[in-house]
């Protein structure tokens, strides 16, 4: 009933999409999945350097890592999920280190996001794995040798033009301190693109936003 009530409110009042996540709710109750993918130098450059993390270090060469693979409502998202899944174990962590960067990372996401999948740990490891692989990275942004400020609208018409089978309303692009940030797309449970809810597609509309070089 509580829940009911506060379900009420939210509609009546129109209170944003952020107001609207939940945690603790029940695992595997969701609409579909966002697949974030983050530019590593760019996060490197906003705060990846700063904090020292080995994904910055210049021995790698990340270009789009994963940053996660999130269940999503329509409008708003769970986290945190009740769940009675064992966490994953440390070796299952590490291997995820090539595409996210950090075991850190995909700890954090399985703790945040993945409980909410009603997967087990390493169902939903190997679901973000195959999300990630699902989708062709536009190799042009690997080529560039400096940074370059470009509209946000170009890395998403990259995005589309390489993966035909998505569109302008399951592809969006975020930036962050001026810098493009994330490209986020939108999958059903069964990995097929699908519309972003309202809370997600919501692009960058910045016209010179930086895109820093893999190192």
């Amino acid at each position: 009933m509580r829940r009911f009530l506060f379900a009420a409110i939210l509609a009546f009042t129109g209170l944003s999409s952020a107001a609207a996540r939940a945690d603790g709710e029940v695992a595997g109750e969701f609409d579909y999945y966002v697949l974030a993918l983050s530019w590593s130098p760019n996060w490197c450059e906003i705060e990846g350097d700063a904090k020292g993390s080995d994904q910055c270090d210049p021995r790698h060469d990340h270009g789009w890592t994963l940053h996660g693979l999130w269940p999503q409502f329509h409008r708003g998202w769970p986290s945190y999920c009740l769940t009675p899944t064992a966490p994953p174990r440390r070796s299952d962590t590490a291997e995820m280190a090539d595409i996210m960067g950090t075991p850190g990372l995909a700890w954090h996401q399985w703790k945040k996001h993945g409980t909410c999948s009603g997967l087990s740990a390493s169902q939903y490891l190997d679901l973000s794995r195959q999300a990630y692989d699902s989708v062709t990275r536009p190799t042009i942004f690997r080529k560039l040798e400096r940074s370059v400020t470009l509209p946000a609208s170009l890395v998403e018409q990259a995005f589309l033009q390489e993966n035909p089978g998505f569109d302008a309303d399951s592809v969006t692009v975020t930036c962050r301190d001026h810098h493009i940030q994330e490209v986020r797309l939108c999958l059903s449970k069964d990995m097929q693109p699908v519309p972003c809810g309202r809370d997600v597609v919501k692009d960058c509309s910045l016209k010179d936003a930086v895109f820093t070089p893999v190192r």
